[in-house]
């Protein structure tokens, strides 16, 4: 919001320099992105938080420096000269949807001159960012900007029977707003109506339409202004995409007993610069009104929460300039005797979110100013305890962090379409019923969607060599429930080793991930690849990864804990992708345990006192034999003496018959009890030889 520094001045006579008034009210908590001097004086651009929709007009930013300055704020008390005739008798209102609209408020104003805006009234305007239109339109430009509290004014004689009425939207219901577009309204929606309510004239607390529109040969003018449900003004407006600055206010919860105070500000406005005689009265439908809520303070609990005392003038000085109008009620006994002061306080209606002992707390600290508080921790009231998979999680990130990776973070929150390139067949997303944006209406079915977004920024902004991971979630629907797995998200593209003076560059392979995924599967026995993997993935780049501890191996319903490999072409092309990626999810319960299990199992050996002796074999396989069939086939024989089983090259062209490959295996020997002599080698060289030609058909090559 555009704060104008001499517009404040009609409520707070601070005499500060803009640059100071800006840095106050940073730090009382409203965070300021700059001020600029225009022709029409300093202007603050204050980035207002959700929670503070009070800040949205100039009347509340001068309540906050009235508190932080310890100055008076002048009050707005409008007093607009009312002629006989009764405004009860010339508009009615209904409200047939009390859930959407809390409270509406109508004025009529007769024989008004629609004309342009005097230079006052434009120069702030402009200076706020808002184009000027005629003086009674920007006049509730003016008061909204001034309150903050959005209200708006029809053409009195196009509105039919001269009656209101507030409902829901009716199905396919259709209408003309006032930026020129027909827009069809959803049934949640909350409608401005006349006559019978058959014709919607405004959609409540976004935009009026087309049809009452204040013209130049307007004559009689009927002022609106309401109160209108948050949540159901800003789901109207995401289903509408129109955000407005009324939608923004209302859809963070405008203060409804401002409603009438702003219209009769209005009003006032409207006779000085258009002339007219306003209607006695004000027709006033409030069936949400609430009783005001207190909560109590006490000193004890802001010594605890704070750490450090705050002068009871302070507090009551604070609480009463932000409108909490503070009594004090009691006095407690603290531990040594002294007295311990408690407040009860009346929440003001423009601070809805202000509902706990806490929210007093905070008020009260930042106004006094955090700066004035010792920097130490409270006291703990109950003993730390870590989650259950945190050490564990902690090995897994230093082994990631130790081979390159960095960590990110992400939300889970992802467009559809492109979660349908990754979701597994059969799964079902899990859409949000209230989404922040189109690109972020389901939670992601698996973790490489928000990896590959992160690959695809980075590489947007020339980050050409990355190693990403995260450990996070992916979400899908069990029934109509939706289930959360934690997931381990692996990314990497680029060179695998960059240039340097004695060495070449190379670029990441299949190989790179597999070798990484290896190091991680140390840490729980091992990993066990298999054909498989996700559709994602490039069909000769890929592998399901099982786990290889004992307690899933083997077992009738061992299933793939993740997928690895290259993404596939076609959907590389659909993300702009220009280089090769490399991807891998591993779901980490079935990590963690195994990891768990392989930490119990874990038992230290000393060192071999006897020498190992190495054979290697040359073998002839057939194409297709992978080298995790060779293994199994020498580990089928139970040898014990065999410590390791090694590829250690690979041949294919000359003196190879076709349709054929050449290895070379190395079986490293080793025994704990004696040296192994040439006959033992021998021997158990032989039954490798006889069961790999018996299982696989592989032959010794001749040298």
């Amino acid at each position: 919001m555009k704060v104008v520094y001499n517009w404040l001045k009609d409520f707070v006579d601070v005499t500060a320099a803009p640059q100071e008034l800006a840095s106050r009210l940073a730090l009382s908590g409203t965070n300021i992105a700059g001020v600029e001097i225009g022709p029409h004086g300093a202007v603050i651009d204050a980035e207002v938080s959700s929670n503070r929709p009070d800040c949205l007009g100039h009347y509340g930013i001068a309540r906050e420096l009235a508190a932080i300055y310890k100055l008076p704020l002048k009050h707005v008390a409008p007093k607009p000269p009312e002629g006989s005739a009764k405004a009860g008798d010339a508009i009615k209102v209904g409200i047939q949807s009390p859930e959407l609209c809390g409270r509406f408020t109508a004025r009529v104003i007769r024989n008004v001159k629609i004309q342009p805006s005097p230079k006052w009234l434009k120069d702030r305007l402009e200076a706020s960012g808002v184009t000027s239109i005629s003086n009674v339109v920007d006049i509730s430009n003016y008061v909204m900007l001034e309150l903050g509290h959005p209200l708006h004014t029809f053409d009195y004689d196009r509105v039919r029977d001269h009656k209101i009425v507030v409902r829901h939207a009716k199905p396919a219901e259709k209408m003309r707003t006032l930026d020129g577009v027909e827009r069809q309204f959803d049934s949640n929606l909350c409608m401005i109506s006349d006559g019978d309510g058959s014709r919607a004239i405004g959609i409540g607390g976004i935009m009026g339409g087309a049809e009452t529109e204040i013209s130049f040969s307007t004559k009689n003018v009927l002022i609106e202004c309401a109160w209108f449900e948050p949540v159901a003004i800003r789901r109207a407006a995401r289903f509408l995409k129109l955000h407005t600055e009324a939608s923004t206010r209302f859809g963070r919860g405008a203060d409804p007993e401002m409603a009438e105070l702003a219209s009769r500000r209005a009003a006032e406005l409207i006779l000085q610069l258009a002339g007219g005689e306003l209607l006695s009265g004000v027709v006033d439908g409030y069936p949400g009104k609430r009783a005001p809520k207190k909560i109590r303070v006490t000193r004890a609990e802001i010594l605890r929460v704070m750490g450090a005392d705050v002068p009871d003038k302070q507090v009551e000085a604070s609480l009463g300039a932000l409108g909490f109008a503070p009594i004090r009620i009691d006095q407690n006994r603290g531990a040594e005797g002294s007295l311990l002061a408690a407040w009860e306080c009346t929440q003001p209606s423009w601070r809805a979110e202000v509902e706990r002992e806490i929210d007093l707390i905070e008020e009260i600290a930042r106004i006094y100013g955090l700066d004035k508080f010792p920097p130490r921790l409270p006291a703990a009231r109950q003993g730390a305890a870590r989650l259950p998979h945190y050490e564990a999680e902690t090995r897994l990130r230093e082994r990631l962090i130790g081979l390159g990776y960095r960590e990110i973070l992400t939300i889970p929150h992802v467009a559809e379409e492109r979660d349908a390139l990754f979701r597994p067949e059969g799964v079902s997303p899990a859409r949000l019923s209230n989404p922040l944006s189109e690109e972020a209406s389901v939670l992601r079915s698996t973790g490489v969607v928000a990896m590959a977004a992160a690959l695809e920024w980075n590489l947007n902004h020339g980050q050409r060599n990355l190693r990403l991971f995260e450990i996070g979630g992916h979400y899908r629907l069990k029934g109509t429930e939706s289930l959360e797995t934690r997931v381990l998200t692996i990314g990497a593209t680029g060179e695998a080793r960059e240039k340097g003076l004695y060495d070449a560059a190379r670029d990441l392979s299949f190989a790179d991930l597999k070798g990484d995924l290896d190091s991680i599967g140390d840490l729980l026995g091992g990993f066990r690849w298999e054909d498989g993997g996700a559709e994602w993935l490039h069909a000769a780049r890929r592998a399901a990864i099982h786990s290889n501890s004992a307690a899933s191996r083997g077992t009738k319903n061992e299933s793939a804990i993740g997928v690895a490999g290259q993404l596939a072409r076609r959907v590389a092309e659909k993300l702009k992708l220009r280089q090769d990626v490399f991807l891998a999810e591993l779901e980490l319960d079935p990590v963690y345990a195994a990891m768990k299990a392989a930490k119990e199992a874990r038992h230290y050996e000393p060192l071999p006192r006897f020498p190992s002796v190495e054979r290697d074999f040359s073998l002839l396989l057939a194409d297709g034999t992978k080298f995790s069939d060779v293994t199994k086939t020498i580990q089928s024989l139970g040898i014990r003496e065999i410590s390791s089983i090694e590829a250690t090259d690979l041949f294919r062209g000359k003196n190879v018959p076709t349709g054929k490959y050449s290895l070379l295996v190395r079986v490293t020997f080793q025994s704990r009890e004696a040296t192994l002599t040439e006959v033992q080698i021998s021997e158990y060289s032989g039954q490798i030889v006889a069961a790999l030609g018996k299982t696989l058909g592989a032959q010794l090559r001749a040298s």
